[in-house]
């Protein structure tokens, strides 16, 4: 028997699933981590927490699956993307490392664009300055931390961080890459020009592979760990959003997905490179060789649900545990009594700041229009809107930009809620679709190594191999205007609210 594994280094947790060649689970395994926020708008992870993770879920899933090591022809790697870590010569992490949503660095956005120059930034990395990036992560340190700035010997992304522990390579991709901001994304290689502006050594930066190429192999000690045979190829992998597409099917022009986990993404598969020249959505290589792809992006999307769960949510969660459900399937059955719309109420899900289309690290979450007729039902539901308003605001700029789109797949966690589907098919205004794999990056991981490893002979290959459609929501047509209505004050919401969110941002810092 062959078999793939997929390993997917995400925020809350790392989720390592072994699949045959077919893309059937075999087994699978989440270890959780937590994430530290030392002051408002800043986040941090400890490396070592997803190392342990992954020697973990590794060996579980080896010992729970019962297969031959040595059958495992290839491991897959995904990762939450951006996060910074930094290495010393002796490849020791040198500070816990600025995750993805960290919003502490805009004054390192301004300066990286007036080094650069804005338009020049775009032509190279194909988007703007932003606090989520790492070459800004990168910059506070040299700001504010410079002793740690340099002890420097290796910058590495999440998942790369793992890899090295797993191969004793220092390596990347060009999906994960791209969103460093260091890459020159459309010749898909580091950018001397802006690492020497930006004081970055190039010899810092890890080797670039096409997504699927191998980048190394398991070494013995990492095998001893986590049971894995010696020399199992590991190939490049992918961020998580691009894994997550491949493992949607996301690899031909017209069919999209539509992501909601932590934070929220609509992404698009695209054969050449087009560039939003306002930076409100993000370009980058995709995980297909010689393509590239664009994605909006909402912070806290799930992040929004979760949040609401973990501070309001007790009965649901209490209920749950006696029930032996997920209590987010108490919220949904909560949220489906509410009628499209919530008589009024409305949600903007910026918990952290915000990506598309504002670009607004300042933007601060709000429920406007609460009555005293509203309740829990009602809020829970406005939560799950709100969240498919900033994705439409994603889709509308994608759809701007003559991005073809003849299909729309849901995935993520909020994915699997076809409550949350509906909402967005309505407000959307589009079928939503729904595969035959849950398992997303991890998937999308695996199929990689199996091209890597020569069990298939393209990504487009193993995607048709593995993922079909098995369910399409149309949607509602009486809700449709009812949402279309509501988007537009959520809209405008943003544009009013604006200057308020900067003032409590200079309050609070």
């Amino acid at each position: 028997m062959i078999y793939l594994l997929g390993v997917d280094i995400g925020t809350s947790g790392t989720k390592t699933v072994l699949f045959d060649a077919e893309g059937n689970t075999v087994a699978s395994a989440l270890s959780e981590y937590p994430l530290y926020q030392p002051h408002i708008g800043w986040a941090e992870q400890d490396p070592e927490d997803w190392w342990r993770a992954t020697v973990e879920t590794i060996s579980s899933v080896i010992k729970k699956s019962g297969v031959n090591p040595s059958d495992i022809k290839g491991v897959g790697l995904s990762g939450q993307m951006h996060g910074m870590v930094l290495l010393n010569k002796e490849g020791r992490v040198l500070r816990p490392s600025i995750i993805w949503c960290d919003q502490r660095t805009q004054a390192e956005c301004d300066q990286i664009t007036e080094i650069v120059g804005k338009k020049r930034l775009i032509e190279i990395t194909a988007n703007p300055a932003l606090t989520g990036f790492t070459a800004s992560k990168v910059m506070w340190v040299k700001n504010h931390q410079p002793d740690v700035f340099n002890q420097i010997y290796k910058i590495l992304l999440p998942k790369d961080y793992v890899r090295y522990r797993l191969t004793g390579v220092f390596a990347t991709e060009v999906s994960d890459a791209s969103g460093t901001q260091f890459l020159d994304v459309p010749k898909r290689r580091w950018s001397e020009e802006l690492l020497n502006l930006l004081g970055i050594d190039p010899a810092w930066m890890p080797e670039v592979y096409e997504s699927q190429e191998v980048s190394g192999t398991v070494s013995s000690e990492a095998a001893r760990l986590t049971g894995l045979s010696e020399g199992t190829p590991v190939v490049g992998g992918g961020g998580d959003q691009a894994a997550g597409a491949v493992g949607n099917g996301i690899v031909r022009q017209g069919v999209i997905s539509s992501t909601i986990g932590t934070s929220g993404v609509v992404f698009a598969h695209m054969d050449d490179i087009s560039i939003d020249p306002e930076g409100r959505v993000h370009t980058f290589c995709h995980a297909v060789p010689d393509k590239w792809h664009v994605m909006g992006v909402t912070q806290g999307a799930g992040l929004s649900l979760q949040w609401l769960r973990n501070n309001f949510g007790g009965m649901e969660k209490d209920l749950a545990a006696h029930m032996d459900i997920d209590p987010y399937q108490l919220m949904d059955k909560q949220a489906e009594k509410a009628k499209p719309g919530c008589d009024g109420l409305i949600y903007l899900p910026y918990l952290m700041g915000e990506r598309t289309p504002h670009l607004d690290p300042c933007a601060r979450g709000v429920f406007f229009g609460l009555t005293a007729s509203h309740g829990r039902r009602e809020m829970i539901r406005a939560v799950m809107e709100g969240v498919a308003y900033s994705l439409r605001d994603c889709l509308e700029i994608i759809r701007g930009m003559d991005v073809s789109i003849t299909e729309v797949r849901a995935s993520g966690g909020g994915g699997r809620s076809p409550l949350w589907r509906q909402m967005q098919a309505d407000i959307f205004n589009n079928p939503i679709a729904t595969i035959n794999s849950a398992e997303g990056p991890a998937l999308g991981a695996a199929l990689l190594a199996g091209v890597g490893a020569g069990v298939y002979k393209s990504v487009v290959e193993a995607c048709d191999t593995a993922i079909k459609v098995v369910s399409v929501q149309e949607p509602i047509k009486e809700n449709v205007p009812v949402y279309d209505k509501y988007y537009e004050i959520y809209g405008e919401l943003y544009r009013a609210l604006k200057d308020s969110f900067r003032k409590v941002a200079g309050i609070t810092r």
